[in-house]
């Protein structure tokens, strides 16, 4: 009897093989252009190594990290970072969410209506940020001071809200998508009873509809979160940084370090922790991604 469940054994073993094999070109594909890179950034990060002196490159161990969690201008371009990212999420999760619980009802040209709100997050950033800075932010044609008058620097005087808000206007289609969705695989059968039960509108919304939401809300926000805490269109576009350091974020402060200071190592050291900030960021959001999957499968 050993020799069937050895070949069973093998055969099994092979069918994975088979599943499996046409996936190794991609794998080898993504470990080649991730994986090595992002090593070799780790390796550049233990260096002390400036563009302008290449002749005094050596190994340095963890000062660059020491120097990237002591420097002020980083601290403040996390503090920026963090501020950036939190306002753009939260914003644009409870607009999504208005907007979804909208497009959740008939109307007529529903479908036409879906489709110019899903616009915003097929624009290019750059392109989005480009837009923002002259057709709107402009203070002698712009279009909020053609409507409320006067001549307002907005870029100059709100920096960080004139950024933000063009994230906003950017990820809020991506959040009502996500949002919608959850709206739509909800049970009505639950719904009608609740109705049945003489529960009003509101009740039904904040006891039923946002505790069923509450994954799909967490899953918008963790992946907004990642996306975001990577913004460098907007930031270089509409304000480069400034006035001063007001919204210098992470990754246009390690563009800076590279491109202005010419410090290689000390860049690779930032750069590795927005990455290992960004990881576990994506932990958080596969496990909420996870947990779905499981409510789907009990349903």
């Amino acid at each position: 009897p050993r020799a069937p469940v050895a070949a069973s054994a093998r055969r099994r073993a092979a069918d994975r093989w088979t599943r499996r094999a046409p996936l190794l070109p991609a794998l080898l594909f993504a470990i080649v252009v991730t994986q090595i890179p992002f090593l070799v950034t780790i390796y550049l990060s233990t260096l002390d190594w400036n563009a302008l002196r290449p002749g005094e490159r050596g190994f340095v161990g963890l000062a660059n990290y020491a120097e990237v969690l002591t420097d002020s201008r980083l601290r403040a371009a996390l503090t920026n970072t963090v501020v950036l990212t939190a306002g753009a999420v939260v914003a644009s999760v409870l607009l999504g969410l208005g907007i979804a619980i909208l497009l959740d009802r008939r109307f007529p040209g529903r479908g036409i209506v879906r489709t110019l709100l899903i616009t915003p997050f097929l624009v290019m950033p750059m392109a989005a940020a480009l837009l923002w800075k002259h057709a709107i932010y402009n203070p002698a044609y712009g279009l909020i001071n053609g409507v409320l008058g006067g001549s307002t620097d907005w870029v100059s005087q709100y920096p960080m809200l004139s950024v933000v808000a063009t994230l906003v206007w950017q990820w809020t289609p991506f959040m009502m998508l996500i949002i919608l969705a959850g709206l739509q695989s909800q049970s009505t059968e639950i719904l009608e009873a609740a109705r049945v039960d003489g529960a009003g509108g509101w009740q039904i919304f904040t006891r039923i509809t946002l505790p069923y939401l509450r994954p799909y809300l967490e899953l918008g926000a963790l992946l907004g979160s990642i996306y975001l805490v990577q913004t460098f269109d907007a930031v270089f576009t509409i304000t480069q940084g400034g006035p001063g350091t007001a919204t210098t974020n992470l990754p246009y402060e390690i563009y800076l370090t590279t491109f202005r200071k010419f410090e290689y190592g000390e860049a690779a050291a930032a750069g590795v922790v927005v990455v290992i900030g960004t990881i576990v960021v994506a932990t958080f959001a596969l496990r909420v991604i996870s947990s779905l999957f499981r409510m789907e499968d009990a349903r």
